[in-house]
């Protein structure tokens, strides 16, 4: 008897994985705009609308919000792959508890036409990047739903995202700044180092100079990595591109791997401001065993 070929499998993730486009597309990554609004006008993320518009925007005063795609637009993007012909869909997204973005996928995911699992990654940026190209690779191998998953989750989980702001202004707007509330106040005499925990925004240490807040951040994150036997890392910057350069040129010291450089985009811009350089670290994902595979299954 012929063996049932596994379901082919699409993934689907927001633009605030910021994976960088060519990225995204040669992993077949399907990726639904967040939006940004200014005024009375609302922008696609990455369409448009991006990271260094909305610093400039920022800088000259401009009040900006964010929004979740409609769930509409979520289901739009899961009947066009019905559509195309995969069996099932892996939706990756940013923490549940900084975006309704994650409720969004989950309402259109009710009356799709084709299986739809949702996952929230707890995390945000490439942290949550990692995650969805690593299912990614696995539905490229043929991997069923359930290992699609499963990969998500175990990157997404290991995965640290470590920052550094100019302000907590943004962060106090937008009404996400967690446990960095305890730095208000003295954001003028130092330069907070965070981190997203448990899918929010969380203090980690406050540092008195500029180039040492650089400095902690590059140590921090690979520190964080230093149990894994290899590590994947990304930079992200907005509006700070010398600084960014600074944090490579410490994690190269390291002996870090040769960063993924992404810059912020315009939704998590809104909300940090510009001037931000955040690094991300993932374990390299491991090999599909034999049994998670089908023999002869095609790649989506």
């Amino acid at each position: 008897m012929a063996r049932t070929q596994l379901p082919r499998v699409a993934v689907v993730t927001d633009s605030t994985a910021h994976i960088p486009g060519p990225v995204a597309e040669a992993a077949g990554v399907t990726v639904v705009p967040v939006h940004v609004i200014s005024g009375d006008r609302t922008y696609r993320e990455d369409v448009d609308i991006d990271g260094p518009t909305v610093a400039r925007l920022l800088r000259s005063g401009q009040s900006m919000s964010t929004s979740r795609p409609a769930p509409a637009e979520f289901a739009e993007t899961y009947e066009r792959l019905a559509h195309e012909g995969y069996a099932a869909v892996v939706s990756i997204h940013l923490s549940g508890s900084l975006s309704g973005t994650l409720e969004g996928a989950q309402l259109a995911a009710r009356a799709a036409p084709i299986p739809v699992r949702v996952v929230d990654t707890r995390t945000v940026a490439m942290a949550a990047g990692f995650g969805v190209l690593d299912a990614a690779a696995a539905a490229a191998a043929g991997a069923d739903v359930d290992t699609c998953v499963r990969a998500a989750e175990t990157t997404a989980q290991q995965s640290r995202l470590f920052f550094c702001l100019d302000t907590l202004e943004f962060l106090q707007k937008g009404g996400r700044i967690g446990t960095a509330s305890r730095y208000l106040g003295q954001a003028l005499r130092i330069k907070p180092l965070l981190q997203i925990a448990d899918g929010r925004v969380e203090a980690l240490e406050k540092v008195r100079t500029s180039n040492r807040a650089l400095r902690r951040l590059a140590e921090v994150a690979i520190d964080s990595a230093s149990d894994w036997p290899r590590v994947r890392v990304a930079v992200h910057e907005l509006d700070a591109v010398d600084a960014a350069g600074t944090v490579v040129g410490y994690l190269r010291q390291s002996g870090s791997p040769e960063p993924m450089m992404c810059g912020l985009g315009a939704v998590l811009g809104v909300h940090t401001g510009p001037g931000l350089v955040a690094v991300a670290v993932a374990p390299e994902a491991p090999g599909l065993d034999a049994g998670e595979v089908a023999p002869g299954s095609a790649a989506p």
